[in-house]
């Protein structure tokens, strides 16, 4: 008799070559519409990671060939210890901060800088803004959105900071309109930016269903090359994290390196062909 039981496809971690880290997932200072996490809008909560669960788990990846840690969340730069965790993690690698650019002013980008020139590796800036007019892109954030982006571009390019600018399409744009629309914006701003400069991504409507008949073939899964570390433990992918259906362990002691493509989020990964939270760092070789 045959099964009608729906039977998910299933990738298999290759190698652990970033390490994601989720600061908080509560503590934001925008709230996006497109943003794909739940959290408080009025309420402040103490949801951030402790520095001593980052210290294992960094002990536990000792021999894993980790290129990045990328310190993400809501808002990375809310947590208390950012300063700490920053310095602890570029003893380990190059570290991608993924920010809304919002605490980042001269001052910040300075310091930044001194403590990228303490470590033999570097910091990686991937600073969100959403559409290269600012009516819509505060739109989409809130008013002053935009022109805080822009403020610490600047701030990170005076200071020799080379900022990737990260996109959520929502409005569903041509890539070359994107690309046109923020290099005639960054040449006003003196960044000669290229193409390594801006990463467009999927926007995940949350109201989406699960499509099996999508879940075929996939080029390069951000499951496939890392995990997401958060003070509940360990799961696939910035996208699941926190979520039981990407749960893979406790801690990185003992982890499953296999994941299942079952849900709506998997889709949006696979529509983009791409790895949507890492870095493809041989588009810089």
């Amino acid at each position: 008799m045959k099964s009608n039981i729906y039977q998910s496809e299933v990738a298999e971690m290759k190698v652990l070559n970033n390490l994601f880290i989720e600061m908080t997932a509560k503590n934001c200072n925008q709230h996006c519409k497109h943003c794909f996490l739940n959290f408080p809008k009025y309420k402040k909560e103490a949801d951030f990671i402790s520095i001593d669960v980052i210290k294992q788990a960094l002990n536990d990846t000792t021999n894993e060939d980790i290129e990045c840690i990328y310190l993400t969340g809501a808002e990375p730069m809310t947590h208390p210890d950012f300063n700490a965790i920053l310095r602890l993690c570029l003893k380990r690698s190059n570290v991608c901060i993924c920010t809304n650019g919002s605490f980042i002013n001269e001052k910040k980008a300075r310091f930044l800088k001194k403590v990228e020139e303490e470590s033999t590796n570097e910091i990686i800036f991937k600073v969100s803004i959403d559409h290269y007019d600012e009516i819509k892109n505060d739109d989409i954030r809130y008013r002053g959105a935009y022109r805080q982006a822009i403020f610490a571009i600047k701030h990170l390019l005076k200071y020799s900071f080379n900022p990737i600018v990260t996109v959520t399409n929502y409005y569903n744009l041509d890539r070359d309109e994107i690309w046109q629309g923020f290099k005639s914006v960054f040449v006003k701003n003196n960044f000669d930016m290229d193409q390594t400069n801006l990463q467009i991504n999927q926007w995940h409507d949350t109201s989406s269903e699960f499509d099996d008949n999508m879940i075929k073939n996939w080029n390069k899964l951000d499951c496939e090359y890392g995990r997401i570390l958060t003070s509940t433990g360990v799961y696939t992918c910035p996208f699941l994290a926190n979520d039981y259906r990407g749960r893979c362990g406790s801690s990185f002691a003992d982890y499953n390196k296999k994941s299942s493509l079952e849900t709506s989020f998997c889709n949006t990964c696979i529509k983009s062909q791409k790895q949507m939270f890492s870095i493809d760092f041989s588009n810089f070789e």
